[in-house]
């Protein structure tokens, strides 16, 4: 009989669903609050966790977190059972490794599909780590190279959609993944004390971006914005330090992917400190240009405060030389829309 751990501080549901379990012929284990329930977790071992997030002392996320930390406990299978049910909560539980997140009120053939699906999800891991052997767990992934390694998060990865302007995460963050571009575009960003907005990096399709630390879990130190509707997936750094630990080829295509980054980034502070406006606003164009896809009119969507960011300028300043570039005949514009029509005279502005 398989074994269910129920973490529920609302007595008649706790019962409820905990009779619910025990007609569809589980062991079922029940606990009023997070802490006994972490204690339960490690004395029984159960075949997979269902947790509620709101409860007093210790919420659902820290009692997640908590047995991410123990051996016996990290691979349970575990279950969100709660009443948030905004975009961010349910994100906040994926991304600290949930595998389920179940709303309430919920149907009886909802939670019982859930709890079937992780359960055999584990054994069949299970068999393939019997199969392959250590080996198979051990890190040696055998990923060679860099497009490998984005097959390998593709295939792994934990997938998200995030509306236009959509916060992906905020800087102070529990920074957990690392995040591939599947489609869409995605500003990396910073605020001052006067709250202006500094934009860091402009990634598309086929970018990463979210890395922190190799080995530290350090909080973000930017914002993460969606600028086109996207879709990401990402890898805990757990599974980034298996890929990493066999393979130098891929380490060096990273290590060279981060240090490119890195010089975009000094010529944009560069370009800041020293560019004549024109040469500026130029040079952000083409950046937003590389980055988002055009429309079938040949129109990229850009938001104005987005190219003042980039380009370290007023908002109002960046307009007025957009103005000035659309009256000599160099892009036209309509609402949020621009369109170059002189690329040539951009890459020459000086």
């Amino acid at each position: 009989m398989k074994k269910v751990l129920l973490i529920e501080d609302d007595n008649v549901l706790r019962e409820n669903t905990a009779e619910l379990l025990q007609l569809a012929q589980y062991e079922v284990h029940s606990a009023p609050e997070g802490r006994r329930g972490i204690e339960l977790a490690r004395q029984t071992h159960p075949d997979v966790i269902i947790c509620d997030i709101m409860m007093p002392e210790m919420d659902g996320y820290q009692v997640l977190e908590a047995l991410a930390e123990n051996h016996d406990t990290q691979i349970i299978p575990f279950i969100f059972l709660s009443a948030k049910t905004e975009r961010k909560d349910i994100r906040k539980g994926m991304e600290l490794g949930a595998d389920d997140y179940i709303t309430k009120p919920f149907e009886e053939s909802e939670l019982l599909g859930a709890i079937e699906s992780r359960i055999a999800r584990s054994v069949i891991l299970r068999e393939l780590k019997d199969q392959e052997g250590e080996k198979y767990w051990s890190g040696n992934l055998d990923i060679r190279n860099l497009e490998e390694f984005k097959n390998y998060i593709d295939d792994n990865g934990r997938e998200f959609t995030f509306g236009l302007n959509e916060e992906i995460y905020r800087e102070g963050d529990n920074s957990n993944l690392v995040y591939l571009i599947l489609r869409g575009a995605v500003k990396t960003h910073k605020l001052d004390e006067q709250g202006k907005e500094l934009i860091t990096g402009i990634y598309k399709a086929d970018d990463f971006f979210g890395f922190t630390s190799f080995t530290k879990n350090i909080p973000y130190r930017e914002y993460a914005t969606a600028i086109e509707e996207c879709k990401l997936t990402g890898i805990t750094k757990e599974q980034l330090k298996k890929a990493l630990q066999d393979s130098s080829e891929l380490i060096m295509e990273l290590l060279q992917l981060l240090a490119e980054n890195l010089s975009d980034t000094r010529e944009q502070l560069l370009e800041m400190a020293y560019g004549s406006v024109r040469k500026k606003t130029a040079s952000t164009l083409l950046r937003f240009a590389d980055k988002l896809q055009e429309d079938n009119q040949g129109n990229i969507h850009i938001l104005r405060s987005d190219l003042a960011g980039v380009a370290g300028m007023a908002t109002e300043t960046l307009i007025r030389t957009l103005s000035s570039f659309k009256k000599e005949g160099i892009i036209d514009i309509k609402d949020r829309n621009i369109k170059i029509i002189d690329m040539k005279r951009l890459q020459n502005m000086r």
